[in-house]
């Protein structure tokens, strides 16, 4: 099935090449991207190594969570799936006079309301 795992912490100097080095010896890698500014094409210090296997991703997960790499501590997390199992996010659009969104969802924060 493989797994993907978020690398943050990553050098400026990083690329996807020396990412891919670095993370090579745990097993097969279908991707190994810095995540890089549109505009600039500036590294945003942080990507994704893609394995093969689960036990790969695993294994590079223990090791390298807190490895230096190009000077840098890295920071290693599963990733979520790109579409979204994650966590929910909250509603978009202004607030309503009142703490609720349109279509009339509410809103964390503020005080209660009395009535």
């Amino acid at each position: 099935m493989g797994q993907t795992l978020f690398v943050g912490g990553l050098s400026w100097n990083t690329d996807d090449a020396s990412l891919r080095r670095a993370f090579a010896r745990f097993g097969e890698i279908t991707e190994a991207t810095v995540v890089v500014e549109r505009d600039s094409g500036r590294s945003r210090g942080f990507g994704f190594v893609g394995f093969v296997d689960d036990a790969s991703a695993q294994a590079a997960l223990r090791e390298m969570n807190g490895a230096t790499l190009d000077g840098r501590s890295m920071r290693l997390n599963l990733a979520s799936p790109a579409g979204g199992d994650g966590p929910p996010r909250p509603p978009r659009g202004r607030p309503e006079p009142g703490g609720a969104r349109p279509g009339g969802e509410r809103f964390g924060g503020g005080r209660p309301d009395h009535g």
